[in-house]
């Protein structure tokens, strides 16, 4: 390998630990606590100058919940193979085998068929989607969930303690297991997810196969006053560079916010004003009484 080549390998697997980061929105300062490497050293890694072994990047990794290969420049993948991968995983003997008849042009596939399960609201924390959604569930007669606190009553702990005993990788599968047990229910809701949720391939995909799913958006500035509002800084505490990593989760997470069903802006507004932006947005939904997403 030339030494070009080398570096510009080192520069796009920094590129890859800089998105993989802002995507699980994680500061630098909270990377390098959780993974025991220093904050120095993953700005080295971050900026292509680092030439980190596969041990220390396993740890990066593995502080991020993410997966070692997803952090590796290579030949970019089909968009959904981050879910197929997952699945497969998590797959036993006998679905392996008829994932592979399939894919092998044999047999008959399987076609998966999701009730509707009502609306979700995705978005970055502070954009307004508890409150907002309380609101609609209550205009339009359905029950509010909140997923996080779901996650809490199902394990009897907070998400921050969830986190802290068992990582962010642990409390991305006690977040599916939440989203299973109630899409199991039957029962049409208004969904408010966390702001991460987009970072883990299978639940995402439940939540955009299962619900109307609606982005609640907000200029930068809006998000961290309403956070800091909450007194929640979770996960950017102590951190002064917290605005500019927000901006940087934000810009990152963006794409995957825009495979929504629709976009409410809230930047501006009032908390009325704010309600009656999301109900027109699900007016369409709610003529149609949800039988045509039975169907799919």
């Amino acid at each position: 390998m030339s030494e070009d080549s080398e570096t510009g390998f080192l520069e796009q697997l920094g590129q890859r630990v800089r998105t993989m980061r802002a995507l699980h929105g994680m500061s630098r300062k909270v990377l390098a606590k959780v993974s025991g490497i220093s904050e120095r050293y993953i700005a080295q890694l971050e900026s292509g100058k680092g030439n980190v072994s596969i041990v220390l990047l396993r740890r990066v990794s593995n502080a991020m919940g993410a997966h070692l290969e997803d952090l590796i420049p290579a030949a970019e993948p089909a968009p959904d193979w981050p879910v197929i991968r997952d699945l497969l995983r998590k797959a036993a003997p006998n679905q392996i085998a008829q994932a592979k008849d399939i894919l092998a042009g044999q047999g008959i596939a399987a076609q998966r068929r999701m009730s509707f399960a009502g609306i979700a609201l995705i978005g970055l924390r502070g954009a307004g989607k508890s409150t907002l959604g309380k609101m609609l569930a209550k205009r339009i007669g359905w029950s509010f969930v909140e997923l996080n606190k779901e996650i809490e009553a199902q394990n009897g702990l907070s998400v921050a303690e969830i986190i802290a005993l068992y990582g962010q990788e642990g409390f991305r599968r006690m977040e599916q297991a939440a989203l299973g047990q109630l899409l199991a229910r039957k029962e049409l809701m208004v969904l408010a997810t966390g702001g991460g949720i987009v970072s883990e391939p299978v639940s995402f995909d439940l939540i955009l196969s299962s619900f109307y799913t609606i982005w609640v958006k907000a200029e930068p500035e809006e998000h961290m006053a309403r956070v800091r509002g909450q007194g929640d800084l979770r996960p950017m505490a102590d951190d002064r560079s917290a605005m500019a990593e927000l901006r940087t989760i934000l810009k990152t997470r963006e794409p995957l916010y825009a495979r929504a069903s629709a976009v409410v802006d809230t930047a501006g507004l009032s908390v009325d004003a704010a309600a009656a932006q999301l109900f027109n947005a699900v007016t369409p939904l709610l003529e149609n009484d949800a039988r045509m997403f039975a169907q799919g």
